[in-house]
């Protein structure tokens, strides 16, 4: 914790306080110290860890974990992910698993179904997978959770990847602030296909 973080934390739990004792006794003072604590439980519990993602890469094979934002399903596409991967067919015996994030909508996350979106995720693994077993590629498919982030971290703690290639559109809005703390936290090589006209 850097050194100006601690006195800030001690001045926000103080202040309101000592402030509402002299303006209105103790009955203020007692509950704007509450709602300052409060405060500050909720900010540190929506926190997440920023410390490194995975494993440092091991010897041994390959491990390329593929995350699709967006099902690929034409040669072009399969073409593009094969190349950022180097999964060239007989070039090694890389260990290959995809990874669907299930996105959930506000409505959806509000009333706990997530069902169809869960489903919309099998279909993209389906469809991709499918199409890299075409090209030669076998994989295993995994459906993550719906936050970019989460969903890698999961899966990197049973399946240690060495190189981590997200497949999807552009890439815009939440999708960006993932990809870049991706970039900045992953241990693993990181690479991104962008999807053209989607």
């Amino acid at each position: 914790m850097a050194a100006w973080k601690l006195p800030m934390i001690v001045a926000a739990l103080a202040l309101p306080l000592v402030a509402g004792f002299l303006v209105a006794g103790p009955a203020l003072g007692v509950a704007l110290g509450a709602l300052a604590v409060l405060a500050i439980l909720v900010v540190a519990a929506r926190q997440r860890p920023r410390g490194p993602l995975g494993a440092e890469p091991a010897a041994g094979p390959r491990r390329v974990l593929i995350v699709v934002t967006a099902a690929a399903e034409e040669p072009e596409e399969i073409a593009q992910i094969v190349r950022a991967a180097e999964l060239q067919r007989g070039s090694d015996d890389a260990e290959v698993r995809v990874l669907a994030p299930a996105r959930i909508g506000f409505l959806d996350r509000w009333a706990s179904d997530v069902e169809g979106s869960r489903r919309a995720a099998q279909e993209s693994l389906v469809v991709t997978v499918a199409a890299l077993a075409k090209a030669g590629i076998d994989a295993e498919a995994r459906v993550g959770d719906e936050d970019l982030v989460q969903a890698i971290e999961d899966q990197l703690q049973s399946f240690a990847a060495s190189e981590v290639v997200r497949v999807g559109a552009g890439g815009g809005g939440d999708d960006a602030e993932a990809v870049a703390e991706l970039r900045s936290r992953l241990r693993a090589d990181f690479r991104q296909v962008k999807l053209g006209d989607r």
